[in-house]
């Protein structure tokens, strides 16, 4: 699998260059209008001078700070109730039906209600990111719980282990694969529901950023949001998969 890192690094780079430079061509030449497409090197410069003089920075970190925020809440309630749920047989029973009837809602769907709850304040934000984020952490770990071997419940019970100690020492060790997994889909999500609560609720970050450029035809900014949003999506999955890496180790044969 190492072996294949470089070749895989260079293909990746090879189509990333191919695409600006397709997109260079419909710019320069004009199959689509700059006033909509600018060129890579417009879209660059206004990076570029919004981070160093602009108010993009601080709409970086607002959205980065909420992203975060919303993933570590939506982590922590999808942990310990998934852990809750994956070790009783009973709790699965009574409560998936309601899981599967909550969790195909859009967290778009749920807006209004946080708007009506909160208005359009940050908290919104923060409750509309975590409810989004939660599911596929949930689901994961209720799953990894619910997927342990089953002798060793047996070999738990032997020993005498309390509940807290199974869920530990043995649930939450083989849960911790789909966990992580689960983790890494939830800060994806997270990121898409935090861009589109900060254009809806007017709070500032990338999301409003981007919509104020689109509406007022600033195209250059409006690619530089995209850039910027792109560059944190790949560098938080970037993080979380080192950090995945390191956590199961135990898996891999040495």
């Amino acid at each position: 699998m190492n072996a294949l890192r470089p070749a895989t690094l260079l293909w990746s780079l090879t189509l990333l260059a191919a695409l600006v430079a397709l997109w260079w061509a419909a710019s320069t030449a004009q199959w689509v209008s700059k006033v909509f497409l600018p060129t890579p090197g417009a879209a660059w410069d206004s990076l570029w001078e919004g981070l160093r003089h602009g108010e993009l920075a601080g709409f970086t970190s607002a959205t980065i700070a909420r992203m975060a925020q919303g993933w570590l809440l939506a982590s922590g309630v999808g942990i310990a109730l998934g852990a809750a749920i994956g070790v009783s047989v009973h709790a699965r029973a009574y409560l998936q039906p309601m899981l599967e009837f909550i969790r195909p809602l859009p967290a778009s769907a749920i807006i209004p209600l946080a708007i009506a709850i909160w208005g359009l304040s940050p908290s919104m934000v923060l409750a509309v990111v975590a409810f989004g984020a939660l599911w596929p952490v949930l689901l994961a770990t209720v799953h990894g719980f619910a997927s342990v071997e089953p002798r060793l419940h047996e070999v738990a019970r032997c020993l005498g282990l309390s509940r807290a100690d199974y869920v530990w020492k043995i649930g939450l060790p083989n849960a911790m694969p789909d966990i992580l997994s689960g983790m890494r889909l939830s800060m994806t999500v997270s990121l898409i529901v935090t861009v589109v609560g900060e254009m809806i609720a007017s709070q500032a970050g990338l999301g409003q950023a981007i919509l104020l450029a689109a509406r007022s035809f600033r195209a250059s900014e409006l690619f530089a949001g995209i850039i910027l949003l792109g560059a944190i999506g790949f560098l938080s999955n970037a993080l979380l998969a080192l950090v995945e890496r390191r956590l199961l180790r135990w898996q891999r044969p040495h």
